[in-house]
């Protein structure tokens, strides 16, 4: 069993086959060996009765006419499960179950008798037949017993075989499932479903390849457009830019002219990172980034930090540093710089006037705190592209997204914490 989201247990669909399969066998099991018990019992006592009725009729054929009542005690005394008794009154045949001491088994046993009106010399007497039934209750207790034994034997097998035959053929489904769970759309998906003889299997299979080769297609041509728009667009864009810091050179702008050319620039620089992210994003999906090498954490800290102290300085917050030398990873160099440079960025970009950066690094993790928003940020869509935790920021909203990227690529990990009024961002090694 696994558990979902909401922490429920789930149940594999065989696991659920095989409960109604059981809860059948529980009832059949209930019902059936009860009823066997009693329509054995029904058809034994019938038989019982039957040969009653035919100890009766013997009599009425070859004794009665012969009888008379000075025999009747002799006839007793040798017939120890046929007797006349003083008539009971009852002028119809009656059947029915009784025990009597049996002194050979010293013991109570149940018979089944029939009694029956007769007249010898003209005096009604009873004619009283009796069939042990002790047979009977061992023959149909050893018959529901066994019939009951078969019939768990036969469920185990059922089950057992159940199982291993529902094993087989539920296994390109389940090589379907694992296929889907394994499915990255930036990835290269080579594996092969198992062909099957059933038509529905065979289908399902057909659906997922034809999905994913439609979705690999279609994230693919974003990819590449994403890719070749950001190229096309750098010079053009380095262009304006360009045309825009020669116009603010010029002096004869008035105050009203400046500002809005000021404005222009502005925006253009931040269309400027907004293009290179955008870049960098293709790139790392595309695995352009591929050389990997040893990389000393610590120097590329060190290095940054002049330049980021600047840029903090500017909105009055203090950077707190706790580094231990000599942390190597592997990692692409450029990349590498990136994830500093951004978490850097996204420290003092979301900070407070007079605020706080805690950098620290370990040999197995490297953690940014910042102060910022006295609440927690949503971490459901916290790593998605253009998402904002705070609408009214100037960043273009690629910042975590690029991070999350790069952590992804080179397998590390990334938590996030809110303690104490101080945003955490922890990447594990």
């Amino acid at each position: 069993m696994e558990q979902d989201i909401n922490g429920k247990m789930n149940k594999k669909l065989l696991q659920k086959t095989l409960n109604y399969y059981f809860i059948y066998a529980i009832i059949i099991l209930i019902t059936v060996g009860p009823a066997f018990y009693i329509v054995s019992n029904i058809l034994y006592e019938d038989d019982a009765n039957e040969d009653l009725y035919a100890i009766k009729k013997q009599f009425d054929n070859f004794t009665k006419e012969d009888l008379t009542i000075k025999d009747i005690t002799l006839w007793n005394k040798f017939n120890r499960n046929v007797t006349i008794e003083k008539f009971n009154g009852n002028q119809k045949d009656s059947i029915f179950d009784r025990s009597y001491y049996d002194a050979l088994n010293k013991d109570n046993e149940p018979f089944r008798v029939l009694n029956s009106p007769i007249k010898i010399e003209d005096k009604w007497l009873t004619f009283s037949a009796k069939i042990n039934m002790v047979e009977k209750e061992n023959l149909i207790g050893s018959t529901v017993f066994l019939f009951i034994s078969l019939l768990i034997l036969l469920i185990i097998g059922f089950f057992i075989i159940t199982k291993i035959i529902s094993k087989k053929l539920w296994q390109p489904f389940y090589a379907a499932l694992d296929k889907m769970e394994q499915f990255e759309i930036d990835k290269s998906t080579s594996g092969k479903l198992i062909e099957s003889t059933t038509e529905e299997f065979n289908r399902l299979n057909n659906a997922i390849d034809s999905l994913i080769h439609k979705n690999s297609s279609i994230y693919q041509s974003q990819r590449e457009f994403i890719e070749n728009a950001a190229h096309e667009l750098q010079t053009p864009i380095a262009i304006f830019k360009g045309k825009l810091e020669n116009i603010l050179q010029r002096k004869d702008l008035n105050t009203e002219q400046f500002k809005l050319i000021d404005d222009l620039n502005n925006t253009t620089t931040r269309l400027v990172k907004l293009n290179k992210n955008l870049l960098v994003l293709s790139k790392i999906d595309s695995n352009s980034y591929y050389e990997i090498e040893k990389i000393n954490l610590y120097e590329i800290i060190n290095n940054q930090l002049t330049f980021f102290s600047e840029q903090a300085l500017s909105k009055k917050i203090s950077i707190t540093t706790e580094l231990e030398e000599n942390v190597v990873v592997s990692s692409n160099h450029f990349l590498a710089e990136m994830l500093i440079s951004n978490l850097f960025l996204n420290t003092i970009n979301h900070n407070v006037l007079n605020g706080q950066i805690i950098v620290k690094l370990t040999n197995d993790s490297i953690t940014f705190s910042n102060t910022g928003t006295l609440l927690p940020l949503q971490t459901e869509k916290m790593f998605e592209r253009f998402s904002k935790s705070n609408p009214s920021s100037q960043g273009n909203g690629l910042g975590l997204s690029i991070i999350k990227k790069i952590i992804d690529t080179n397998h590390w990990s990334i938590n996030y914490y809110f303690i104490d009024g101080m945003h955490k961002f922890e990447i594990v090694f």
